[in-house]
């Protein structure tokens, strides 16, 4: 759709780059590439999916599905958490490092059962704060009901490794008559998001000292498998789920609309915005669309079944601010559209590259 098609459909016309950024033979990593928007998602479409090209890999999805002769289906992730810094106001990189694969894992209705842990360590740090670290990841796999079965450790040289680098990798069962995919949303579908955005990009980045004011925003990190259950419980009308992590919602709703081929559109009145992150995006010049979550989730689901599931998320801690934000339309196929405050329409598109870096 070029401007032209825009101005006839009362669209605003697009701004900013709408093609992927090529990726020149010689060109190097930035910060970009890890950002989760335009610029990391050309780099997975180019460098890693086509030597590394599977049915599984390919689609798309927070984590692989496999089959098994028993006819048992197991979702399996992996994810390295580099956040910086190590310790901040509602978590660490050990909870995070956690809460991050179990979320992946139960994005796909899987039911997570074991994580491995692989531990970079910089030389020098303080063996009681990497305990510290390590007692936060019990607790949070205890509230996950997950074991940590397995791991790994390497110490490099003093300056090499910012401190430390937690990778980890999850495990989980799926139930039978389950089938969550990120291609899967149909037009009429609700939209649904589980409670307040940019909780944790904005924690992250006041701990840093950016902001330039004090704030007492805390990050959501927290394992979601328990919500997600507590959805499947009422109803299989559950379509797509993701965690809203790095690039926030905009990127996964974009990702979301392209696997499956259909367009979304949401209200903006509609979602929910902690009044101290708004202040604190609108003096950055952030969008809270953007900004990080890690303890919340989007799910595209029936909407026959939305009120259902939207009342047992309720029931739940972690789903207590639950909304429906917005609905499944058919055109223009793989776009994202706001109604915005003022009655206009505008798109939502995919970061080109990096606006808070090491924030997962």
């Amino acid at each position: 759709m070029d401007n032209t098609d825009r101005q006839e459909k009362q669209l605003p016309p697009m701004t900013g780059p709408v093609c992927p950024v090529p990726i020149i033979h010689n060109e190097q990593i930035m910060m970009g590439h890890g950002s989760g928007g335009r610029m990391m998602n050309n780099l997975i479409q180019k460098s890693f999916l086509p030597p590394l090209d599977n049915p599984i890999l390919r689609a798309g999805d927070d984590a692989g599905v496999i089959n098994f002769q028993s006819s048992s289906r197991m979702a399996i992730s992996t994810d390295a958490h580099v956040v910086s810094p190590l310790f901040f106001p509602g978590g660490d990189i050990g909870k995070l490092a956690v809460c991050g694969t179990v979320n992946d894992v139960a994005m796909m209705g899987a039911v997570p059962q074991y994580l491995t842990a692989s531990f970079i360590i910089e030389e020098g740090f303080k063996i009681s704060t990497l305990e510290r670290i390590i007692e936060s990841m019990k607790s949070s796999a205890l509230e996950a009901c997950i074991q940590i079965i397995a791991g790994d450790t390497k110490v490099v040289q003093k300056g090499s490794a910012d401190g430390l680098y937690i990778s980890t990798s999850g495990i989980g069962i799926i139930p039978e008559g389950i089938n969550i995919s990120g291609s899967n949303a149909k037009p009429g579908d609700a939209v649904i998001l589980s409670g307040t955005i940019g909780d944790h990009g904005i924690a992250v980045l006041g701990e840093r000292g950016d902001l330039g004011f004090k704030t007492d925003i805390q990050s959501d990190v927290a394992p979601l498998n328990g919500l997600v259950q507590s959805m499947l419980k009422v109803s299989r009308g559950v379509h797509v789920l993701r965690d809203p992590t790095r690039g926030g919602v905009a990127s996964v709703l974009n990702e979301i609309s392209q696997q499956s081929n259909v367009s979304i559109l949401i209200d903006e009145t509609r979602i929910p915005v902690k009044p101290p992150v708004q202040a604190a995006c609108e003096i950055l010049g952030f969008d809270p669309l953007y900004v990080a979550n890690e303890g919340k989730l989007v799910a595209i689901v029936e909407k026959s079944s939305s009120e259902l599931i939207l009342n047992a998320m309720h029931q739940h801690p972690y789903g207590v601010n639950g909304v429906i934000i917005g609905e499944v339309v058919e055109k223009p196929a793989g776009r994202v559209l706001m109604k915005t405050a003022i009655g206009s329409t505008r798109i939502i598109d995919t970061l080109a590259g990096e606006m808070l870096p090491r924030i997962c």
